[in-house]
């Protein structure tokens, strides 16, 4: 079986605004880098965004009507569409990766690492699909007093905790438990 063949692990991290993701993601990279382990990152963003500012030359192209615009570098490719573009194809865009980590997109069927920062945040483990883990900033006790997980069915991870998460995602990913 080709590398082609083979899709990289994709992993969820999704929670409320201000829970904590985009600091685990970024801390998870660095620790997978570290290891060798070629990450990619799906960001969802629920507001408009623009990585593209008036002066630019992709900007002007972008303003006379191109509905797509890729620049290139011998660093570095950014491609900026004017459309949304689904996970899976975003996912399938990125296949040349070792893992994958997604930030956000909730709904989507992806395992999931689900951060918990205050008690309020309870009902969302038991509202997501596909959870495999919890990352808290509360202890172990007040994160499973108030939520439908059963004792052991999911690890709960401290915040800080990311050697940890980082070693069990990678042996769940040999594992092939993503799925």
């Amino acid at each position: 079986m080709s590398r082609q063949d083979v899709k990289p692990p994709v992993w969820q991290i999704v929670g409320y605004k201000n829970s904590g993701k985009t600091t685990l993601v970024c801390s998870l990279v660095e620790r997978l880098a570290a290891k060798g382990i070629r990450t990619a990152v799906i960001k969802h963003d629920a507001h408009d965004f623009d990585i593209d500012h008036p002066g630019t030359d992709s900007y002007r192209h972008r303003k006379s009507g191109a509905g797509a615009v890729a620049l290139v570098s011998s660093q570095r490719t950014a491609v900026i569409e004017e459309a949304e573009t689904g996970l899976d194809e975003l996912i399938g865009r990125f296949s040349a990766y070792d893992m994958i980590l997604v930030e956000g997109f909730k709904q989507a069927e992806y395992p999931k690492l689900v951060m918990v920062r205050s008690q309020e945040d309870h009902s969302l483990v038991s509202e997501l699909t596909s959870v495999n883990a919890i990352v808290s900033w509360l202890t172990d006790d007040k994160v499973r007093g108030n939520m439908d997980v059963h004792p052991g069915s999911v690890p709960v991870f401290g915040v800080n905790d990311t050697g940890r998460i980082t070693e069990w995602l990678l042996h769940h990913s040999k594992q092939g438990t993503t799925e």
